[in-house]
C-alpha cells in the first residue's frame, strides 16, 4: 500500500488508485528511458506553477536502518508544505535509470533516489521527470551516534538541500526552536525530536537566536530584578547586556548580529540599543511613562516593530531603528479589544505576525507591510507568541488548544497545522536561523 503524504483527498485518491494499478509494472518494465546527466550551471528547482506543490515520489531505500533513514526524510520534506510527497510503504529500490513516464502518471515531478555509498555515507540522486533527467547527485556523509541527535541533524540538512534543489530555496529542517518549560529554557528539532534542556539555565523567559545560530539571548529572572543575558550554546558563556536598574527583558538581535535592542525601565520601559561589541548604549523610544517593549526587527535592520501602551492600550508600532519616525501598524479595528502585542516581523519582510484578542481570546494574525491588511490564522483555543521560521512561511506558537500550553507550527500559506512539543506546558518560542553551515 503507498503512503501519500498530500493535502488534498481527491489528489490522494487519485495517486493511491494509480499506483495500485501500476506496482505491479515496478522493476519489470522493458523500456526505461535514459537519464541525462545535469548541466554545470544551470537553474537550481523545477519549473512548476507557482502556487502548486510538485509531487515528489520517493523511492524505498535498502540496507541498515534504512527505514529509519526514509521515513526522516520524507517526514522533513512532508513538513516543509512546499511538495507533495509520495511514499510506497513497499516496493523494489530501482537501480537503473528510471521510467519517467510512469512516475509522471503517478504524480511525481520529481523522483528521490537513495542509496548506500562505499563510506557509509547516503548517495542522492534527484531526478526531474518532465525532461527525463536526473536534476542532482550528491554523496552526503553521515556522521556522529546512530540515531543521535547529530546524526538526525545531518538527516535534516541532507532534506535541506533535497527540497533545495527541487523546489530552489532551501528547506527548514536542520533548525531547532527554543522555548520556556517551567521557568527553564529548552530546545528541540523542528521536527518535534529531541526535546532538550540548554544546560545551566534555570530561571529564563523570551528566548531569542543571534542570527549565527551559536547564541541565545533571554530575560533572566533574579532577585533583584530582571535582566537580559547573553549565552554562548557551545561553551556556555554567560554575559549580561543589560545594566540598567527595573525590568529589562525582551530582547532582539539585529539580522547582522551586531546590535541587540531590549526594554527597560522603571516606571514604564523604552527600547535600548546595545552595540554587541560593547560600545555605548542608545535610547531608541522616548515612551513617557507608557510601556515599549517586543521588538523585532525587520530583515534590512532598518526598522523595529514594537508593542506600546502609548494609546492607552497594547498596539503594534514601526519605528526607524533608531526611533525617528514612528508609525502606529494597527490600525484596523481587527479584534474586539484592541489588544495587539507580540510582533515578529517575517524573515522576508512583508508581513508581521502577532498576538490579538477576538471574543475574549488570544489568536495569532498577520499583517501585510504595504496594504496593512490583516488576517487571522488561528481560532480554536488560546494562541499567542508567534515566531516565524527562516522560510518566511511557517509560524510556531504557543497553543492551548491540546489542552495544556504546548508549541504548534503553521504552515501560513495553506493553514496546515503540527503539534512540535509534547508533555509540560511548553511556551515563547524562538526559531533558530538555518543551522547546516554553523554546526
Amino acid at each position: 500500500m503507498t503512503r501519500v503524504l498530500r493535502h488534498s483527498s481527491a489528489t490522494m485518491s487519485s495517486a493511491a488508485r494509480a499506483w495500485l494499478l501500476l506496482t505491479p509494472l515496478l522493476g519489470v518494465l522493458a523500456r526505461p528511458l535514459a537519464a541525462q546527466e545535469p548541466s554545470q550551471g544551470v537553474r537550481i528547482g523545477l519549473t512548476y506553477s507557482a502556487g502548486t506543490r510538485p509531487g515528489l515520489y520517493v523511492l524505498p531505500l535498502r540496507g541498515t536502518n534504512a527505514d529509519s533513514i526514509r521515513a526522516i526524510l520524507t517526514r522533513d520534506l512532508d513538513f516543509s508544505d512546499r511538495l507533495s510527497v509520495i511514499a510506497p510503504d513497499s516496493g523494489v529500490p530501482v537501480t537503473g535509470a528510471l521510467n519517467y513516464p510512469l512516475y509522471a502518471r503517478l504524480g511525481a515531478a520529481a523522483v528521490l533516489q537513495l542509496s548506500f555509498n562505499a563510506a557509509g555515507g547516503l548517495h542522492v540522486v534527484v531526478h526531474e521527470v518532465g525532461a527525463g533527467r536526473v536534476l542532482f547527485t550528491r554523496d552526503f556523509p553521515l556522521s556522529g551516534t546512530l540515531h543521535s541527535a547529530e546524526w538526525r541533524f545531518r538527516l535534516h540538512a541532507i532534506a535541506d538541500e533535497i527540497e533545495r534543489q527541487v523546489t530552489g530555496a532551501p528547506g527548514i529542517a536542520a533548525t531547532r526552536v527554543l522555548f520556556v518549560r517551567g521557568g527553564t529554557l529548552w530546545q528541540v528539532d523542528s521536527d518535534g525530536a529531541f526535546e532538550r534542556p540548554v544546560s545551566g539555565v534555570t530561571s529564563a523567559l523570551g528566548p531569542v537566536w543571534h542570527p549565527s545560530g551559536t547564541k541565545v539571548a533571554y530575560t533572566e529572572l533574579r532577585d533583584d530584578g530582571t535582566h537580559v543575558v547573553l549565552r554562548d550554546l557551545a561553551t556556555g558563556a554567560v554575559r549580561r547586556i543589560s545594566t540598567r536598574r527595573g525590568a529589562n527583558s525582551s530582547p532582539a538581535f539585529s539580522p547582522d548580529g551586531r546590535t541587540i535592542v531590549y526594554s527597560s525601565g522603571e516606571d514604564g520601559t523604552d527600547l535600548f540599543s546595545v552595540p554587541m561589541d560593547g560600545g555605548e548604549e542608545y535610547r531608541v523610544t522616548v515612551g513617557r511613562g507608557s510601556t515599549n517593549s517586543q521588538p523585532s526587527f525587520a530583515p534590512d535592520g532598518r526598522r523595529l516593530a514594537f508593542t506600546t501602551s502609548r494609546l492607552g492600550r497594547p498596539e503594534i508600532y514601526i519605528t526607524d531603528s533608531d526611533g525617528a519616525n514612528p508609525e502606529l501598524l494597527t490600525t484596523s479595528g481587527f479584534g474586539d479589544q484592541l489588544y495587539r502585542a507580540d510582533p515578529a516581523w517575517s524573515p522576508d519582510g512583508r508581513f508581521v505576525a502577532f498576538s490579538t484578542q477576538i471574543e475574549g481570546r488570544f489568536q495569532v494574525a498577520t499583517i501585510g507591510l504595504r496594504d496593512r491588511a490583516v488576517k487571522q490564522h488561528t481560532m480554536e483555543g488560546v494562541n499567542e507568541d508567534p515566531a516565524w521560521a527562516p522560510d518566511a512561511r511557517h509560524l510556531v506558537f504557543t497553543s492551548s488548544r491540546s489542552g495544556t500550553k504546548q508549541l504548534w507550527v503553521l504552515d501560513t500559506e495553506s493553514g496546515r497545522l503540527r503539534q512540535l512539543t509534547h508533555g509540560p506546558a511548553s511556551r515563547m518560542a524562538a526559531w533558530s536561523p538555518r543551522l547546516s553551515t554553523a554546526r
